[in-house]
């Protein structure tokens, strides 16, 4: 009868981290989008991003209530508690995650078909080094390997670094370009966006550690 049972929690869990997969691959899309659509200024897939969030949604209320669900039928303990509440847990931060994407998209509708004062360069490595940190994060979650979760959130100091340096930058163009004050304020908050991916990803990092050990880490600190 045991067995019968824990045979049957074991595939509610694989249909559990199923949905969390999924999840997962919509929030990195939309970041991937987002970024394509600032890059390119393009409106269209903007505006698919931002329509596409209440996939993202619909995902996490589908994990909730799974969780909910086995948490009231087959009252886990111990590591099987944990991994629940850390399901919880990183799908509240991937669907964050999603609202990321949408907000970079809504800065590129505000700055439309604006000429950009310079290249966009930086912002996109910014970019790259946080999806780095999220696809490792993710990555880690899936296979709950610690040791990939401390090198992931060991990468937040550098976007950090990276933030305060592009943010100076974009600074110093306002006195010389008052009518390009939008696009200055849209693109520090693009920044402040790819800034908070990576500080998401170290939270889901967090929760890796946290699943291994039973003990609470801060990997920012």
């Amino acid at each position: 009868m045991f067995m019968n049972t824990r045979s049957k929690f074991d595939q509610n869990l694989k249909e559990l981290k199923s949905l969390q997969l999924n999840m997962a691959a919509e929030a990195e899309t939309a970041i991937k989008n987002a970024m394509l659509a600032l890059l390119n200024q393009d409106i269209g897939l903007a505006s698919k991003v931002m329509n596409g969030d209440q996939v993202i949604d619909d995902l996490e209320y589908d994990i909730h209530e799974k969780v909910l669900q086995l948490i009231a039928q087959q009252s886990p303990v111990a590591k099987d508690l944990r991994r629940l509440h850390v399901a919880l847990t990183v799908s509240s931060e991937v669907e964050r995650l999603g609202d990321i994407a949408v907000n970079i998209a809504k800065s590129v509708v505000h700055i439309g078909n604006e000429k950009y004062l310079k290249e966009l360069s930086e912002i996109p490595k910014m970019m790259e080094m946080a999806t780095e940190m999220l696809t490792e994060a993710i990555t880690a979650f899936y296979s709950e390997d610690p040791a990939l979760a401390k090198k992931c959130a060991e990468k937040d100091d550098q976007v950090d670094e990276m933030f305060g340096d592009i943010l100076k930058e974009l600074l110093t163009y306002t006195p010389q370009n008052p009518d390009s004050t939008n696009q200055i304020i849209q693109l520090a908050f693009v920044c402040r966006s790819i800034e908070r991916i990576a500080d998401h990803s170290t939270n889901i990092a967090e929760n890796v550690i946290y699943l291994e050990t039973g003990k609470r880490y801060n990997l920012n600190a």
